[in-house]
């Protein structure tokens, strides 16, 4: 079916789209962390003007679940065959505002964990993380 619209007003209105999160992917994460009876959690709460997955407010530790295509996974990103231009910068903007938001929760005296969407969905996630979490339990 051909498209109404030019290709620069479609590039320009798609552009315009912004997500409403990874919800699959975050709740997954969270029923991981209720299976391993993780405690002390929130979600949905905003630190020095970033919004990450999950926070540990007493432990002061910042969690952001991370899309493999979104945030270029070094195993799993795949890169698209058309628009690669866009999506290539897209996903490098997306990296550079990631490592600008850790340096700022770091500088701020979080500690900032990533964890990729493909290790989430196959509940291994990183054994250091889980260990201070429940080691923070006792």
């Amino acid at each position: 079916m051909t498209d109404i619209m030019s290709r620069d007003k479609r590039s320009r209105l798609m552009t315009a789209v912004k997500g409403r999160g990874n919800l699959s992917t975050e709740e997954s994460l969270a029923r991981l962390f209720r299976e391993r009876r993780v405690r002390g959690w929130r979600r949905h709460t905003c630190l020095a003007g970033s919004w990450p997955d999950f926070v540990f407010p007493t432990l002061r530790i910042a969690v952001f679940a991370d899309g493999c295509f979104w945030h270029g996974c070094p195993r799993h990103y795949t890169k698209p065959a058309s628009h690669s231009r866009y999506w290539r910068e897209k996903v490098l903007d997306n990296k550079a505002r990631d490592q600008r938001v850790a340096s700022r929760l770091r500088r701020d005296g979080w500690s900032v964990w990533r964890v990729w969407e493909c290790r989430i969905r196959a509940g291994t996630l990183p054994s250091g993380l889980i260990t201070r979490l429940l080691d923070a339990r006792c």
